[in-house]
């Protein structure tokens, strides 16, 4: 009567309703392929260890190698009512090879499975998302060195505070992108722990080789303690952090490229290909890519408070709650991966308003910090310089003068310690004048561009 794998205890047959509310077939189906290839492990170890019969693991083996033929041809529908991916491929591989079917699962449990098919899913999508990362980096380093000389005003507060160059302002994001990808790395070296062998809670009797199966399956350790191995979805909430930041990063990056394409600002000129328009206004070009970025991010957020959320009253070890641990996961990876290869689309067919850019430079009083350190330099203490600069910012306020358009005999009036011409007062000079590791000075820029291909070097 009972067609559940797990059915012998029970008399009744389950509710269908009860079947679509605890079934994950819908979702982590994405694990197929995973679970397949931790199977088929699972199986040469069990063989090899004198657990089932050589010819059992082999006849298991070749079932799963077929059966993965067809998942990928799609020639395999998958049944709500055996539940989960796991439960529907051995029940798909019983159908194919008969009883030797159900060896496979010896010394094995639903909850040390699901929890290496996630490590070995989340393994592979960190490098997915290293390496659109790293796509990312060189964009930004190929448009910083083009634009190695184009001034623009660098904001605090989203006010001008001192010139920078386009170039130097890139760059902050190839090296925002760098802290992501490292932290990539490390939650890497975290998920890359074999948790198969720990059974449902307490391990096996059965004599298994869990380093062979870590061999055949590419992970560098095992887990320590069954209890944490099957109940651990650190994993998984640190992965989530990690987008949630990138995410963040992407964000901000899209909200200047938003503020930059106003007729405001008119930095920059949107590719049509990148751009959406109106359906009312004929004239709108919009820009829909970088508002969904920063849209999205929103969900990156949420996807990350879910797991947080579902682990944080959770008792040892495996509840049925965890089974909420894989949309979300699955949805943050799918968004991230989409916002940062549409976002390196946008960035490389963008034309930067350079005259625009270096234009809006001028007239801003920018340069009024270098003003002051020159009266540094003439011995004045800051606070003092700081406050004389003041007077001087506002002195051109009132009379509708600039910085730059000041005569040496006007600014003595304000200080005698103006005792020469070669005062910084133009854009270019300021950004020139910081020359300084991580300064916007040419040479500066120079140095930096070439560490970032170093660091970029490293990780291909």
């Amino acid at each position: 009567m009972m067609s559940k794998l797990w059915g012998g205890r029970f008399d009744k047959e389950t509710s269908e309703l009860v079947d679509r509310f605890n079934a994950s077939i819908g979702f982590d189906v994405n694990l197929w392929e995973y679970d397949i290839r931790g199977s088929i492990a699972h199986a040469r170890m069990l063989g090899k260890c004198g657990i089932i019969p050589e010819s059992d693991a082999k006849t298991i083996v070749e079932g799963l190698t077929a059966l993965a033929e067809d998942i990928r041809a799609g020639r395999v529908l998958f049944d709500v009512s055996a539940e989960d991916v796991h439960m529907n491929i051995e029940k798909l591989l019983h159908e194919r090879i008969g009883e030797v079917a159900g060896k496979l699962h010896t010394a094995r449990s639903r909850n040390d499975q699901v929890a290496l098919d996630l490590r070995m899913y989340a393994k592979d999508r960190i490098k997915d998302i290293q390496e659109a990362v790293l796509q990312l980096q060189e964009t930004l380093v190929n448009l910083a060195e083009k634009h190695i000389d184009v001034l623009m005003p660098g904001y605090t507060h989203l006010q001008h505070a001192q010139p920078v160059t386009l170039a130097h302002h890139l760059l902050a994001y190839f090296w925002m992108l760098e802290r992501d990808w490292e932290r990539l790395g490390d939650c890497y070296k975290r998920t890359d722990v074999l948790p198969l062998g720990s059974g449902a809670i307490a391990g096996t009797s059965f004599p298994i080789d869990r380093y062979y199966v870590a061999e055949l399956l590419g992970f560098s350790q095992i887990t320590e303690n069954s209890m944490d191995a099957v109940s651990d979805r650190d994993f998984v909430a640190e992965l989530q952090g990690i987008i949630a930041i990138l995410g963040m990063h992407l964000s901000r990056f899209a909200e200047e490229i938003i503020i930059w394409n106003t007729r405001e600002f008119a930095f920059i000129e949107l590719d049509d290909s990148v751009a959406t328009g109106s359906s009312l206004m004929p004239q709108k070009k919009n820009p829909d890519v970088a508002e969904l970025i920063r849209g999205k991010t929103g969900r990156l957020y949420g996807n990350l408070l879910a797991i947080l959320t579902v682990m944080k009253g959770i008792p040892l070890t495996y509840n049925k709650d965890m089974q909420e641990d894989k949309e979300p996961l699955f949805d943050s990876v799918s968004t991230i991966l989409e916002s940062l290869r549409v976002l390196r689309i946008l960035l490389e067919s963008t034309e930067f308003q350079v005259d625009r850019m270096a234009a809006m430079t001028l007239g801003d009083f920018s340069t009024a910090t270098d003003l002051a350190d020159y009266l540094v330099r003439q011995g004045v203490p800051f606070r003092t310089a700081h406050e004389v600069v003041g007077k001087i910012v506002g002195y051109c306020v009132k009379s509708g003068r600039f910085l730059e358009q000041l005569s040496l005999e006007e600014l003595r009036s304000f200080s005698d310690r103006f005792t020469d011409d070669n005062i910084v007062c133009e854009p270019a000079q300021s950004v020139e004048a910081r020359n300084v590791p991580g300064g916007t000075s040419r040479n500066q820029l120079k140095d930096q561009i070439e560490k970032a291909r170093q660091a970029m070097a490293k990780k291909r």
